[in-house]
């Protein structure tokens, strides 16, 4: 038994190593998603080491590297929990706009029951990622509610949908790395006259079974940080990242848009695998800038796919921002990387789509 928890352990530790090595192969960034799992894992093996195996050298080298490594975890996921204290929690007269945001997955046929959630949370905004004609078709019906679409219709499982109540200031799709993987950029003007950006996104995962490396991804995120950066208006972006927020990836992303995570402060929230409870990980996220203040964030119910819907609850206050304090600097060299990272997806060519 004692040898089982010192191969366990040392396993683990490897998988736990492997996202700080700066490879853009998906061996390498997958290990990201399973953080929270890693979490639990190391103190399960930290308590079998101690319960079941030999002093020795090894057992006590192979322990520190779990303690540090737990310890790691740890202060990635203070973040997410009600001991950071986020800057926005105060009771503000604005007026509240409602969004979800779905990956439907194209290969869900179960339109009635999304449908029929529209219906009931009734969101002034609502986006589909993965939707396709079929979907496109089924949800015409919702036009009646929802007047003001940007429609991306593919078949590759990257069409994007956004459905407003609000009209659109201006709207107009990106391409940024690829021309078969799109983003939207809406603007809109709330009743009370405040101007807001929308940033829907779906980058490539690096999977063993999509794409064989991060660089689209990477390259296609930043890209959007560099044009938020560039419009500089009160902005809140969602989607599926395919990545999560501690990643090194979103962490340049939030650096170089500006912009505050939306979890900070209420939760892992994890959306994605809706079936599979024990490999679930926050790859749905939320970013906003200073003067956009969230209400709520939250996992709504399960719709068919393999990823659960997010409902975030928000308003705009241009000019009273209380959260200067969140936004990170980004350095010379973070910079410099930024733009390595986004010439080489732009030069990436997808064998895989």
């Amino acid at each position: 038994m004692g040898l089982f928890f010192l191969i366990f352990a040392i396993l683990f530790i490897l998988v736990s190593m492997l996202p700080f090595i700066q490879h853009q192969h998906w061996i390498f960034r997958v290990p990201e998603f399973l953080s929270l799992q890693l979490l639990y894992l190391h103190s399960f093996s930290i308590i079998g080491l101690l319960i079941f195996t030999e002093r020795n050298i090894v057992f006590w080298i192979v322990l520190l590297i779990q303690i540090a490594l737990l310890t790691y975890h740890l202060s990635v996921f203070y973040y997410y929990t009600k001991l950071y204290k986020i800057k926005n929690q105060e009771n503000k007269n604005l007026q509240e706009i409602r969004i979800i945001s779905t990956n439907i997955y194209q290969f869900n046929k179960d339109f009635d029951r999304f449908k029929q959630f529209i219906h009931r949370e009734k969101p002034d905004i609502f986006i589909t990622i993965e939707s396709n004609r079929d979907w496109e078709k089924a949800m015409r019906e919702l036009e009646n509610d929802y007047p003001h679409a940007q429609k991306i219709t593919l078949e590759n499982t990257y069409g994007m949908h956004v459905y407003s109540q609000f009209p659109f200031e201006k709207v107009q799709s990106h391409f940024f790395v690829a021309e078969d993987v799109p983003s939207v950029e809406a603007h809109f003007k709330t009743q009370d006259g405040r101007e807001f950006m929308l940033f829907v996104v779906h980058p490539p995962p690096p999977s063993p079974t999509e794409e064989a490396n991060s660089k689209e991804r990477d390259g296609d995120l930043l890209c959007i940080a560099k044009r938020i950066k560039k419009v500089n208006k009160p902005t809140l972006v969602i989607g599926d990242f395919n990545t999560v927020s501690w990643s090194k990836t979103a962490r340049l992303f939030r650096k170089k848009s500006g912009l505050i995570d939306g979890r900070h402060g209420r939760g892992v929230l994890a959306s994605f695998h809706a079936k599979y409870w024990f490999f679930r990980a926050p790859l749905d996220l939320v970013y906003h800038s200073e003067s956009v203040f969230i209400k709520s964030l939250k996992v709504l119910e399960h719709v068919g796919s393999d990823h659960f819907p997010i409902g975030c609850v928000f308003g705009i206050d241009p000019d009273n921002p209380k959260q200067k304090e969140e936004i990170e600097n980004i350095s010379q060299e973070e910079i410099a990387e930024t733009e390595v990272l986004i010439d080489r997806g732009i030069k990436e060519e997808s064998d895989n789509r």
